[in-house]
């Protein structure tokens, strides 16, 4: 194989011509003659019988150059990439120029990963609001471990109230007449939750367990059912049951029941202080995403579109996954019980899809520039921990996740570390955030025309606007959170797999 010229051909384009050498085609047409002879038919021999000579001779070598040529164009390809230096970004679009016994040439056209520059990444000015966990916060927390650790009782004491659970039979009558859907028998109601349509279960409460009654309602006007929108009704009702929730005391004993604490206060200490490591990680996160955001303003790249069209289709694969797996549902399901159509559902991703992708090229860029670099210690910690977090052996983690991207993945990390460790940083509350946030802001005072506007001098060139990037989007590459599914070998963008024909006009 021969690299013979690199062409640039068109931002972020480039094109290779290689040469696959007589003897390296030569062995390849050997190989497709023994392949392929398996299923030809020659006379006098049973079909893959037929010596590898004659079979060559009875339909010539031109016959298998196509397969010679499938068969090897593709590693070719893969070393002109190395040997040229270039970082493809989407398929090549493959030409053959010239085919014989003396081998083959063809061109790749590709698009390759932009040049980037990113300017002041060191230093950035940001404001972290550090929030403080309250009391109340913390009293919440303790109401939803309480609600948790209710009893469901059996109420016959007293009338059905908003936040019971009431055990109804009921039937509904238009003018006298039942409707369709409008019966059920021992349904399981919590009054108060707006289940049923306005005005039902405020009709309910008041009654007693075994009580008959009517409840007298109107559909709303924009009911589904075209024969009930806004029509009074009739429901004819039985009580049942009615169960209650009874909630634990805050005490030292509730503390031992639900967790390794003997009191009720070391309890509080430890919700507090899990709220506050999770609001402390808040926290970071709203910061790098300012530094992120600061990073994108200061870098400068013509992004080809094939870059951002990737990974949208990554984004929406990834949804797609998530979706079948906890929801059991197709993308086209989710998309008619929502309504939308898989254009608009697809352009949904935009905005993430053009950040992500900004963002990883810059962190690339910064991690280059400061020679970042992964050592073998690192990388094996790195693999070990996969393997942990998926249930898998090792070797099979090192099987599908290339090192050298989970090499790059690791350096985006170290440097997102280091723009966060060499940024200035000026801690605020919550409350001082907020005060900013409801400040009347300065108005601007309109500069004069002459120093805003200023008409170019005879023989200068007129003042240029710096353009600069602003849009915003999702955190690039995040890593898998524990319960996701085994990462997966992302098919390269290399080349297209169409066969060639080797015939040139």
């Amino acid at each position: 194989m021969e690299l013979r010229q690199i062409e640039k051909t068109g931002t972020n384009e480039v094109k290779l011509t290689i040469a696959v050498t007589a003897e390296e085609f030569g062995r390849a047409v050997d190989a497709a003659i023994r392949e392929k002879g398996k299923n030809l038919a020659v006379k006098g021999f049973r079909k893959g019988k037929a010596p590898k000579a004659l079979i060559e001779k009875t339909y010539g070598r031109e016959f298998f150059y196509q397969d010679a040529v499938n068969e090897t164009y593709g590693v070719a390809y893969d070393m002109a990439v190395a040997e040229a230096k270039i970082v493809p970004v989407d398929r090549a679009e493959i030409a053959l120029v010239d085919c014989s016994e003396e081998g083959y040439t063809l061109t790749a056209t590709v698009t390759v990963k932009p040049e980037v520059s990113v300017k002041k990444y060191k230093g950035i000015k940001a404001e972290k609001i550090v929030t403080e966990v309250s009391d109340s916060q913390v009293e919440g927390e303790l109401s939803v471990m309480l609600e948790r650790n209710a009893r469901i009782i059996e109420v016959e004491d007293r009338p059905a109230q908003n936040g019971d659970q009431a055990e109804i039979d009921y039937e509904g009558f238009k003018d006298g007449v039942p409707f369709e859907g409008g019966k059920n028998e021992h349904f399981p109601l919590e009054l108060g939750s707006g289940q049923f349509i306005p005005g039902f279960e405020e009709q309910v409460c008041g009654h007693n367990a075994g009580e008959e009654f009517d409840v007298n309602v109107s559909f709303p006007e924009d009911y589904p059912a075209e024969e009930l929108k806004g029509a009074p009704v009739v429901f004819k009702c039985k009580l049942h049951s009615i169960k209650a929730k009874e909630m634990p005391v805050a005490d030292d004993e509730f503390a031992k029941d639900v967790s390794e604490f003997d009191t009720i206060d070391e309890l509080k200490a430890d919700i507090k202080a899990k709220l506050q490591e999770k609001a402390d990680a808040q926290s970071e996160a709203e910061l790098e995403e300012k530094l992120v955001d600061a990073i994108i303003e200061n870098m400068e790249a013509e992004i080809p579109e094939c870059m951002y069209e990737a990974r949208m289709e990554d984004i929406a694969a990834d949804f797609e996954n998530r979706l079948a797996r906890t929801a059991g549902l197709t993308l086209d399901e989710y998309l008619k019980y929502t309504g939308a159509d898989k254009e608009t559902f697809f352009g949904g991703f935009r905005p993430q899809a053009e950040r992500q992708v900004k963002i990883r090229l810059a962190l690339e860029e910064i991690a280059k520039l400061e020679k970042i670099e992964m050592t073998e210690e690192e990388m094996n910690e790195e693999f070990k921990t996969l393997a942990e977090r998926y249930e898998m052996k090792e070797d099979q983690v090192r099987k599908i996740v290339p090192a050298e991207e989970l090499a790059l993945d690791l350096c985006v990390e170290k440097a997102i570390k280091l723009v966060r460790d060499a940024a200035k940083v000026t801690e605020i509350s919550a409350a001082e955030a907020a005060a900013k946030e409801e400040a009347p802001k300065k108005k601007r005072t309109t500069k004069k025309k002459t120093e805003e506007e200023a008409p170019a001098v005879e023989g200068e060139e007129a003042p240029k606007k710096k353009r600069t990037t602003k849009k915003k989007a999702e955190e690039a590459e995040a890593p898998a959170a524990e319960g996701e599914e085994a990462p997966k070998k992302r098919a390269p963008r290399k080349k297209k797999t169409e066969e060639i024909d080797p015939s040139v006009d």
